[in-house]
């Protein structure tokens, strides 16, 4: 599977992992390069699996909180916890 956007490879694996609907990539096979840290909302600090939300950078343009990794996941999302998942522009496939 690939996350790409704007013909940008941002993680590509041969495994990945489902929860809450969405595919999640190991932090091995995602480029962090192009992943920057956002400060947490208050919507972010009340879910429950320590989410922290990252903008991807693909030639200078910032896509704002299209990425994102469980720090502390609860036990239902415990086997994507340090995983990326990604949607908005992202294509996954």
């Amino acid at each position: 599977m690939r996350a790409t956007l704007n013909g940008h490879v941002i993680a590509e694996s041969g495994h990945v992992e489902i929860g809450a609907g969405y595919q999640y990539f190991p932090a091995s096979a995602t480029r962090l390069d192009l992943l920057q840290k956002v400060p947490k909302t208050e919507a972010d600090l009340a879910c429950p699996h320590s989410v922290q939300f990252y903008d991807v950078i693909i030639d200078g343009v910032r896509h704002e909180r299209a990425a994102w990794s469980y720090e502390a996941p609860r036990p239902s999302l415990q086997h994507v916890g340090g995983w990326f998942g990604f949607w908005n522009e992202v294509e996954v496939a």
